[in-house]
């Protein structure tokens, strides 16, 4: 008898398994029909694109934007009571929890480049920016050949952290590189004066500028290097791209995501009412205009 219920409790065991699996293997919008559950990967420190508020609700630009697929996806499949799974991430693991299924759609600030296209697919681009530099006004540091035998910092696991550490190889700059987990953590290296400068994308280092209390004691310098863009990203899956990039191009060219820039990098945001005072770029003016889901690295 023990040895009966034993094997029924492997067989079913087993059937969970197979079923957890084939669930893992299926289409990514039948996925998220049949469990009414959808996994969106957030940030915490990402701002104005994905991050927590004072009362550790996640909010930004790119978070409005993942919401607004996601209503999509309730009024197509008639899925009112959908649920959505905000799971946290870091640069280091945000492609892995794409690849393994434990994230169904990221939209932070992913930087779409030719070399993650390999790992995932990435949306119709959300943002277009270039990569610079944030450092006390007074540090005397103006571009980035300045940065030469100096410390500076970036963030683990970034396109920009790889962009610096090629710069540096490549122009023999001899700089002592302190990669970070976090853009914070990155910043603060600066505010305490262990690292001259922090590279990142230009919107994050406006984002930490404006979160402090003396954001004019900082400057955000340097010829960008390079120019990124960033998208959502998700697992191979043309049918779920097709869907999202809809829905982004929509966005795009009705205007909405005009007001969402306005509302997220020219006005006061949580936490603290900071303003980013972050003008619209040609570029970003072009992308609404002309929607595309190219990388630019």
């Amino acid at each position: 008898m023990k040895q009966k219920v034993l094997l029924s409790a492997l067989s079913a065991a087993c059937l969970l398994c197979a079923g957890a699996a084939h669930a893992a293997g299926l289409p990514t919008l039948d996925k998220i029909k049949n469990s009414a559950v959808i996994n969106l990967g957030v940030r915490e420190s990402s701002i104005p694109f994905s991050y927590y508020d004072n009362n550790q609700n996640t909010i930004g630009y790119s978070q409005d934007i993942a919401m607004r697929i996601v209503d999509a996806i309730k009024a197509k499949y008639n899925l009112p009571n959908l649920t959505v799974r905000l799971i946290p991430i870091t640069s280091q693991n945000r492609i892995p929890l794409v690849q393994n299924g434990t994230i169904d759609l990221e939209c932070g600030s992913t930087t779409h480049t030719f070399a993650r296209e390999n790992q995932a697919a990435f949306s119709t681009n959300i943002f277009f920016y270039g990569i610079r530099f944030i450092t006390k006004n007074n540090s005397g540091i103006k571009d980035f050949p300045d940065l030469a035998g100096k410390v500076v910092a970036t963030t683990a696991g970034t396109s920009d952290e790889r962009m610096l550490r090629m710069m540096n190889e490549k122009d023999h700059m001899n700089m002592e590189i302190i990669s970070a987990k976090d853009h914070g953590e990155s910043f603060l290296n600066v505010q305490t004066g262990r690292a001259v400068a922090f590279v990142m994308d230009e919107p994050l280092l406006y984002g930490e500028r404006a979160k402090i209390k003396n954001p004019e004691d900082y400057a955000v310098r340097g010829t960008p290097p390079v120019t990124e863009n960033y998208a959502c990203m998700m697992r191979k899956d043309p049918e779920f791209k097709a869907f999202v990039d809809n829905v982004i191009t929509t966005m795009e060219t009705s205007g909405e995501a005009l007001k969402l820039y306005t509302k997220w990098f020219t006005q006061p945001v949580p936490p603290n009412n900071m303003n980013l005072r972050y003008p619209l770029s040609q570029e970003l003016k072009e992308l609404f205009a002309h929607p595309n889901d190219k990388a630019f690295d």
